[in-house]
């Protein structure tokens, strides 16, 4: 069965998407960290185009309360 995965949040840098990553994971939530840095030799795309943290659309309300508190 295919789950539709969604953008839970954008953030500015690596770092702070999978601080966010961890949270979700340890809660027991599959989430995953996109970016597009030209597999690490252009970071500053990092801050142009963002790094996504996404998640299994069934998730999404749960994992979006989490990183709020």
């Amino acid at each position: 069965m295919s789950e539709e995965v969604v953008v839970l949040k954008t953030y500015n840098n690596e770092i702070e998407a999978e601080m966010a990553q961890q949270v979700l994971q340890e809660a027991g939530v599959t989430a995953f960290v996109f970016k597009d840095d030209a597999g690490g030799m252009e970071p500053q795309l990092q801050r142009t185009n963002g790094v996504r943290l996404l998640v299994n659309r069934a998730d999404a309300h749960d994992a979006h309360m989490m990183l709020k508190t």
